[in-house]
C-alpha cells in the first residue's frame, strides 16, 4: 500500500491540503492558504460571496508549498479526495468558466425564495421527498439568480457545489453526488434520484445538475493542464468528494446510527448519524444523505450554528490593538479560563452571522446582555463567548434529542474552539456528552476517502485503523447544576428575543 493520498479542503475561511502516507496514514506535510482569513464579500446585508477563482488560487499555493520540501511524495500521490464548504451556489457557462462569484453558505438572501417553496410545495411533500424544506440550501439560491439575474441564468451550462467546481478545475468533469444534491435540497430520498418536481417547481432544466457518481468512486482523473498547473501526477483519480461537515464526520469515522461528530470553525456542528430519515418538523436542523449511505441507509442530522469561530475571530480583532500587536488565540483562551463560571452575569448570543436554521432562518443578531462597565473584564467577555457558543449549540442539540437522537459521546478533531481546554469542558458539561478528541482534520480525513475510493484501502475499518483518540473529557460533575442554570437563564434570554 505504498504512495501518498492527498486531501483537499475547501473553506470559506482557508483553503488545506495535507499529504498523507497510505500505508501508515500519518501526514507527511500540509499546507493552508491564505495565512489569515479568506475574504467574504458582502455588498448587501445578509449576503456573502466568494470567487470560485479564489479557491483554486489557494489550492495551487497550498501545493506549490507542499511541492518546495515533498516534490517527489506529490509525484508519488495515488488518489485525491475533496471536502468542501457545504450548500454554496456556483454557476458555470459552457467553457466551465464561472459565471458570478459563488453565493455561498451563509448568504442569507434565498430564505424566501426556500420558504414560499416550502408553503407551496406542501410540508409532508419536501419532508417525506427531502427531509428538509428548500430554506437557505443551494437550490433556493439559485431561484433568487433566476428571478434577479435572468440573463446571466440564461447562460448557465452546469451549477455545481464549491468542491464540485475544484474537481470540475481538476479532471474538466462536472460530477455530482447523492450526498451533494441532498445537501442542495435537490435529491429525492425516496425516488432515491435528482428531485425533478422541485426542479420543475423553480423552473430549472435537468440539465443544469452535473452527473451523478459514487460518493466513493472515480469521478474522474487529473488532467495533463491541472497536473502541470498543480504540481500533481497526471492521470490520477479524484474518488472521493463530501461536504465538510459529512465529511468531518467521516474524518473522526462517524458513520454509524447513534455517532456523532462535532467542530467549531468559523460555524459550529453537531452532526449525528442515523438509518431513519427524520427530520425536525420546523426544519430547524437538517437532515443529508450521510457518505456511506447505501444499501444500508445512513442519514447525518446537522445541526449548524453560523457564528461560532467568526465570533472568535471578531472578538480577536476587537482585542487587538492593530494588525502589528494582534492578541492570539491562546491567550484568548487563558484570560477566558480566568473568569469564573457564568461570567459574572454578562450573557453573549452568538447570533451575528447572517440568518440561523435553528431560530427558524430568523437573524436576531448577535447581543450581549448584562454588560456591567464597573465588572466585566475581557476575561468576562471573553468567557462569555465561549459559554454562549456551547449554550447555542446545546440549544440545537435540545431540538435533535426532540428527534430521538440521543447524544452520548461526541467525537472532535483537536482544532479551532476544541484547541481551547475551557471550551472543551463547557461543553461536554452543558451538554452532558464525553468529549473524544482526535488529531485528524478534514483534509485528512478526505484523503483517506480518496484511499477509499481508489480502493487503496479494502474497508472503513482499514482506512481508520490507525485513527487514535488523544484525549478525552468527561462533564464535570462539580459544575453540572450550575451550567444547567446558566443555560435556563440564557435560554429565556434568547426567548425573549425571539417574541
Amino acid at each position: 500500500m505504498s504512495g501518498y493520498l492527498i486531501g483537499i479542503d475547501i473553506g470559506s475561511s482557508s483553503v488545506k491540503v495535507s499529504l498523507v502516507e497510505a500505508d501508515s496514514g500519518k501526514v507527511a506535510a500540509s499546507s493552508t492558504s491564505p495565512s489569515t482569513e479568506m475574504e467574504i464579500t458582502a455588498r448587501k446585508a445578509g449576503w456573502a460571496e466568494q470567487h470560485p477563482d479564489l479557491w483554486w488560487k489557494h489550492l495551487k499555493n497550498c501545493l506549490q508549498a507542499i511541492g518546495k520540501s515533498h516534490r517527489r511524495e506529490l509525484s508519488e500521490a495515488r488518489a485525491v479526495g475533496i471536502a468542501y464548504q457545504m450548500h454554496g451556489l456556483v454557476a458555470v457557462d459552457k467553457s466551465q468558466k464561472p459565471l458570478r462569484d459563488s453565493i455561498i453558505w451563509c448568504d442569507s438572501r434565498a430564505v424566501p425564495y426556500g420558504t414560499q417553496a416550502f408553503t407551496e410545495l406542501g410540508k409532508e411533500q419536501c419532508y417525506r421527498h427531502l427531509l428538509n424544506s428548500p430554506g437557505n440550501f443551494t437550490a433556493s439560491k439559485l431561484a433568487w439568480v433566476k428571478e434577479n439575474e435572468p440573463e446571466l441564468f440564461s447562460r448557465i451550462d452546469k451549477i455545481m457545489l464549491p468542491g464540485e467546481y475544484i474537481g470540475l478545475r481538476l479532471t474538466g468533469e462536472a460530477v455530482t453526488t447523492a450526498s451533494g444534491l441532498s445537501e442542495g435540497i435537490m435529491w429525492d430520498v425516496l425516488a432515491d434520484k435528482p428531485a425533478g418536481f422541485l426542479l420543475d417547481y423553480f423552473g430549472f432544466p435537468s440539465s443544469l445538475l452535473s452527473t451523478v457518481k459514487p460518493l466513493f468512486g472515480e469521478q474522474g482523473h487529473i488532467t495533463a493542464n491541472a497536473a502541470e498547473e498543480l504540481g500533481l501526477p497526471a492521470g490520477i483519480p479524484v474518488s472521493y468528494r463530501a461536504g465538510d461537515q459529512p465529511n468531518n464526520a467521516f474524518s473522526l469515522n462517524v458513520l454509524n446510527p447513534g455517532e456523532a461528530a462535532t467542530t467549531a470553525g468559523t460555524s459550529g456542528v453537531v452532526y449525528g448519524v442515523t438509518d431513519q430519515p427524520s427530520y425536525d418538523p420546523l426544519s430547524r436542523v437538517n437532515t443529508f444523505v450521510h457518505v456511506n449511505h447505501g444499501e444500508q441507509p445512513r442519514y447525518g442530522v446537522l445541526l449548524c450554528l453560523n457564528g461560532t469561530g467568526s465570533l472568535n475571530q471578531w472578538l480577536k480583532r476587537m482585542l487587538s490593538i492593530d494588525e502589528k500587536h494582534p492578541i492570539d488565540y491562546e491567550l484568548m483562551n487563558q484570560l477566558a479560563a480566568s473568569a469564573d463560571a457564568g461570567a459574572a452575569d454578562l450573557r453573549i448570543y452568538p447570533y451575528g452571522n447572517g440568518a440561523e436554521r435553528t431560530l427558524e432562518n430568523r437573524n436576531p443578531g448577535g447581543a450581549v446582555e448584562n454588560l456591567n462597565f464597573n465588572i466585566h473584564s475581557k476575561a468576562h467577555v471573553l468567557r462569555a463567548a465561549q459559554e454562549g457558543i456551547v449554550y447555542a449549540l446545546y440549544y440545537g442539540m435540545e431540538i435533535m434529542r426532540g428527534m430521538g437522537m440521543e447524544v452520548s459521546t461526541v467525537k472532535a478533531g483537536r482544532a479551532n474552539m476544541f484547541l481551547s481546554p475551557l471550551f472543551r469542558k463547557v461543553f461536554a458539561t452543558v451538554t452532558g456528552a464525553t468529549v473524544e478528541l482526535y488529531n485528524t482534520d478534514g483534509s485528512v480525513g478526505a484523503a483517506r476517502g480518496a484511499g477509499v475510493g481508489a480502493g487503496i484501502y479494502s474497508s472503513f475499518a482499514d482506512a481508520f485503523s490507525n485513527l487514535r483518540c488523544e484525549e478525552t473529557i468527561e462533564p464535570d460533575s462539580a459544575l453540572k447544576d450550575t451550567y444547567i442554570e446558566l443555560y435556563t437563564a440564557w435560554k429565556k434570554g434568547l426567548e425573549r428575543k425571539l417574541v
